[in-house]
């Protein structure tokens, strides 16, 4: 075995403004856990939706979270905070050492537009080792709705997606498919932390390597805290989801060239769609 213990914190949360209320619930989650050794928040936890919160990094808040996992010996990973970068503004996630140190940083691929105004897409994907267990990789909420940014995540080794998530709309149960599904295709564990509270509808959802439903949560506060064993990955990407299909040896040897991304009849295709914009009562 090669276990790991991950807490995920769908927390009651307000509009913005919860830095001491996520300190202290991370602190109380390690007095009721103190086996855990990551901990996971949900997309903006602390700030909220509103990017008038964006400040540089490294900034105030996120030092606070790297003395926090400093003193509680963990790995945190941020949920994110809106960055503020050369007149920009993206929705970063920081992974944050048991020394207290940032290992990397991650800029959601996808903000959730028309929604999401006024933040910048990342440039590329993000995977970092924890030593001694395994590659984890990370995805911020609409993200997922883009199949080939966790192949990429995978492609490049992750063995474990991690997915902070901010969802307060009707597609909740919808993200809760994709999670099971990404589970299965990637052969993977997916740990989605959705919030709670004013912020978001709860039903964070985790999955493992064979698709199976590992916890799913309610949609109040609630900490879910789990051990997962990264030789389960492994063991079944040798042998198959349930020791049948074997996605990711087919991906890799069926030898299939796909269109160009940037081909004429897709971008016609894509173009009859219509601009992105909010629906109207029509």
């Amino acid at each position: 075995m090669t276990p790991f213990a991950i807490a995920g914190l769908q927390l009651e949360l307000g509009a913005s403004g919860n830095l001491d209320t996520v300190i202290k619930k991370t602190r109380v989650t390690l007095l009721r856990y103190p086996w855990v050794q990551m901990v996971v928040l949900s997309e903006l936890a602390i700030c909220g939706g509103g990017t008038a919160t964006a400040e540089p990094l490294p900034s105030d808040t996120e030092n606070k979270l790297a003395a926090l996992a400093r003193e509680l010996g963990i790995w945190l990973v941020t949920g994110s905070l809106y960055e503020k970068c050369d007149g920009k503004v993206y929705n970063t996630v920081s992974v944050l050492s048991p020394e207290g140190e940032v290992v990397t940083r991650y800029r959601k691929l996808y903000p959730f537009y028309p929604y999401e105004k006024g933040v910048e897409p990342g440039a590329g994907i993000c995977v970092f080792d924890v030593p001694d267990v395994g590659r984890f990789g990370l995805s911020i909420c609409y993200d997922m709705w883009f199949p080939e940014t966790s192949r990429a995540l995978v492609c490049a080794g992750a063995e474990v997606i991690l997915h902070p998530t901010l969802t307060n709309s009707a597609d909740r149960e919808v993200e809760r498919a994709m999670v099971r599904a990404t589970a299965a295709q990637q052969q993977c564990y997916v740990i989605d932390v959705n919030g709670a509270g004013e912020q978001a509808y709860g039903r964070s959802l985790w999955a493992g390597p064979d698709g199976e439903v590992l916890h799913s949560a309610g949609e109040s506060e609630e900490i879910i805290a789990m051990e997962i064993d990264l030789d389960r990955v492994r063991r079944g990407r040798e042998r198959g989801v349930l020791s049948l299909g074997q996605p990711l040896k087919s991906y890799r040897d069926a030898g299939h060239v796909f269109a160009n991304e940037q081909s004429a009849d897709r971008q016609a295709y894509l173009n009859s769609l219509g601009p992105l914009a909010v629906p109207g009562r029509d």
